[in-house]
C-alpha cells in the first residue's frame, strides 16, 4: 500500500460570520491510499483556530503518515492522538479503499436514494437584515429546524430576530436551535439563557467558552434551556476522560463533529457514553468539503436517529466538488444518478 496527500482551499460563496470571526476560506487536506489498483480517499477536515491539531507541523505529520502507511491502522493511530482530523481522514480513506465504490462507505437506504436525513438550516451571523433574509430563505425551502449562530452582534438584535421568528412559527412548525460558540460570560450566561428559554428554543450550543467545566456544570444544572456541549468535547481522547466530562458537567446534549473529535470510532464511543448517561446527541459537519460531508452523512444515517442533524454545509462553497449530495425540503439526500466530479485542480 502507498499513500499521498494534497491540500485544497474551499472558498465561501459569502463570508460566514461566527463569534470567533468571519470565514471566507477553508483549508482542507486529502489522503489518498493506493493498493492493488484501488484508491481510497479521506478528508482531514482541519479547522483553523478550533481544531486541536491546528499546529505548525500539521503537514509534516501528514507526510509522516504517508511515508509510514505500511505500519497499519492500529500503530498509526497511536501516533495520531493529537491529530483527530488526520485520524478521521485516514479512517475514512481505509474504509473507502475497502469499498467497491470509494464514495460509498456505509451502504444503506440513504446511499441508494430511498431515504433522507432531516437537517437544520444554518443561519450565519451578520446584520439584522442579512440574518432575517437567511431565515426567510430557509423556511421557504422547507426547513423544519433552524440553527442560528448568536453572540457576534448585540444580544438584543439577536433576541428580536428569534422572537419575531417564534411569533411567526410555533414549536410544532419550526424547531429553533442557537449556537453561541462560547460567546457568553459565566456571569451573564444564566440570565441570557432564561430570556432565550422564553422563546421555546430547542437548545443552545456551548453558551460559554470551552474548558470552564465547573461553570458549565452549574449552568447545566440550573438552566431553563437545554445546553449542548460542542467545543468542550475537543481534545478529549480517552474513554475514562469522556465519561468524567459527562458525569461532571451533565449536559442535556452533546454535538459530535468527527473531524474534531477523531473520527467514527471516537464518535461511536461518545454516543455510547451519552446513551448511558441519558444525554441526547446529534452530529454536525465541521465545514468539510462534500467528500467529508458524504462520509459523515452515511455514518449518521446508519445510527438510526430521527433528530435533526447539522449536515447542511455542502452548499457553502463556490468550488466544492460535484456530488450526489443534495439538500431538499430540509433534508439531505443522496441521489445516485449524480456522478462525483472530484477535481483538486478546481481552485
Amino acid at each position: 500500500m502507498t499513500a499521498s496527500y494534497r491540500s485544497y482551499i474551499l472558498d465561501f460563496k459569502r463570508p460566514g460570520g461566527t463569534s470567533r470571526g468571519v470565514l471566507t476560506r477553508k483549508e482542507t487536506w486529502f489522503i489518498f491510499l493506493h493498493h492493488n489498483g484501488n484508491t481510497g480517499i479521506g478528508e482531514c477536515g482541519l479547522l483553523r483556530g478550533l481544531s486541536i491539531d491546528d499546529v505548525p507541523d500539521y503537514e509534516s505529520k501528514l507526510e509522516w503518515v504517508c511515508k509510514n502507511i505500511t505500519l497499519g491502522w492500529a500503530e498509526l493511530s497511536k501516533h495520531l492522538q493529537d491529530f483527530p482530523s488526520i485520524i478521521f481522514g485516514l479512517e475514512m480513506a481505509l474504509r473507502s479503499l475497502e469499498s467497491h465504490d470509494p464514495f460509498i462507505l456505509f451502504p444503506s437506504k440513504f446511499t441508494t436514494g430511498d431515504d433522507a436525513i432531516p437537517i437544520n438550516g444554518l443561519i450565519w451571523m451578520g446584520d439584522k437584515s442579512f440574518m432575517e433574509k437567511q431565515v426567510k430563505e430557509k423556511i421557504e425551502s422547507g426547513f423544519k429546524c433552524i440553527k442560528m449562530k448568536i453572540g457576534a452582534i448585540d444580544i438584543e438584535t439577536e433576541f428580536n430576530i428569534l422572537s419575531k421568528l417564534r411569533k411567526q412559527f410555533t414549536t410544532d412548525t419550526i424547531e429553533i436551535r442557537v449556537d453561541a460558540n462560547g460567546a457568553f460570560k459565566p456571569e451573564n450566561a444564566l440570565e441570557r439563557l432564561k430570556r432565550l428559554s422564553d422563546l421555546d428554543l430547542h437548545s443552545i450550543e456551548q453558551p460559554i467558552a470551552a474548558k470552564q467545566y465547573d461553570e458549565m456544570a452549574r449552568l447545566c444544572e440550573s438552566t431553563p434551556l437545554p445546553i449542548a456541549l460542542d467545543e468542550d468535547l475537543i481534545g478529549i481522547h480517552q474513554p475514562e476522560n469522556k465519561k468524567k466530562l459527562l458525569d461532571r458537567v451533565k449536559p442535556q446534549y452533546i454535538i459530535l463533529k468527527p473531524s474534531l473529535i477523531g473520527g467514527f470510532a471516537h464518535t461511536t464511543e461518545w454516543i455510547d457514553l451519552a446513551n448511558n448517561n441519558e444525554t441526547g446527541w446529534w452530529l454536525t459537519s465541521a465545514l468539510e468539503s462534500n467528500v467529508g460531508l458524504n462520509a459523515i452523512a452515511q455514518y449518521t444515517y446508519n445510527l438510526g436517529t430521527n433528530m435533526f442533524q447539522g449536515l447542511g454545509t455542502g452548499s457553502l462553497y463556490t468550488n466544492n466538488f460535484i456530488s450526489p449530495l443534495v439538500v431538499k425540503n430540509g433534508t439531505l439526500r443522496h441521489e445516485p444518478e449524480t456522478l462525483w466530479h472530484f477535481n483538486l485542480e478546481n481552485q
